[in-house]
């Protein structure tokens, strides 16, 4: 079937929906907000939909890229939603970073339709998402993953089936512990070479030729100079997946010493109204005590 079903036209659902549609699939959009939808369909080819269960009538594979724990149930689970009109054999995946909880939760409900569910968060952010090149951590059936796998190549350079249903969205919590404290480990850096006097862009030519290298310092350290934080991964956001994280170590005797003290750091920023920053904004924090 070539119907695919795309809801969330986000900063990353966007272009997503955009890289299925390129290919030559016939994409069924649906966005809360309409005119990100027209604005969708104007650039690429593709259907607007009314709800989500529109879109479950209509595809047999659905990808979901909202915002959060409720966002899904919504558009999942609750009136209008997709198990409504899904048929047998029907699978839903969900890039929406989320509790493991709730993917477990859904994976079992879909499960009673005969709905295949993965839990299939992303790493790459707005860059990866537009270049095509994210990475995937799936969980849930395997042959439900492969099947979906062969869409989101699409738009991915990396994906891979971590386990039963919830180990992708514990996957992307790694992912976001070892962010946090790579990003504030970079907003220390930068400070320290500006307060040292050095030439900064200097200094991340050099060390990010060798193992202090990360994907952070890459795409990050010009605009951090540059004091520019409009952009990319929100505050908001992190703030909510370093709360999945604090809960689940709660729940798995895990220490998180760093993660926690850097989601104070980002408590400090939202409360000061940076909540719409770029998680690099760490640096604006640093400069401004």
């Amino acid at each position: 079937m070539k119907n695919k079903g795309f809801i969330g036209l986000g900063v990353m659902g966007f272009p997503m929906a955009g890289h299925i549609s390129k290919a030559g699939y016939e994409v069924k959009v649906f966005n809360r907000s309409n005119n990100k939808a027209v604005s969708w369909a104007k650039k690429y080819s593709g259907e607007i939909c009314s709800s989500p269960s529109e879109i479950g009538k209509k595809c047999d594979m659905v990808f979901l890229c909202v915002g959060n724990d409720a966002d899904v149930e919504e558009v999942v689970l609750k009136k209008e939603g997709l198990i409504e009109t899904m048929k047998k054999g029907g699978i839903i995946i969900d890039h929406t970073t989320t509790s493991a909880h709730l993917a477990r939760k859904i994976f079992k409900e879909t499960a009673k339709r005969q709905i295949h569910y993965l839990d299939a968060p992303l790493s790459g952010g707005e860059i990866g998402a537009k270049e095509g090149a994210l990475t995937i951590m799936c969980g849930g059936e395997e042959q439900a993953f492969e099947e979906a796998r062969k869409v989101m190549k699409l738009y991915s350079k990396f994906s891979i089936r971590m386990g039963e249903s919830g180990t992708g969205q514990l996957t992307k919590m790694v992912n976001q512990i070892c962010i946090s404290g790579l990003i504030q480990a970079l907003a220390e850096g930068i400070n320290f070479s500006e307060n040292a006097g050095l030439d900064t862009k200097k200094v991340i030519e050099v060390i990010s030729k060798g193992a202090a290298q990360s994907w952070q310092m890459d795409n990050r350290w010009e605009t951090m100079l540059e004091d520019e934080y409009d952009h990319g991964f929100a505050v908001d956001w992190m703030i909510k997946d370093l709360g999945f994280i604090k809960k689940e170590a709660s729940l798995n005797n895990s220490t998180i010493e760093i993660t926690n003290l850097v989601l104070s750091f980002y408590e400090e920023i939202k409360d000061k109204g940076g909540g719409k920053f770029d998680t690099s904004s760490l640096l604006r924090r640093i400069q401004e005590k």
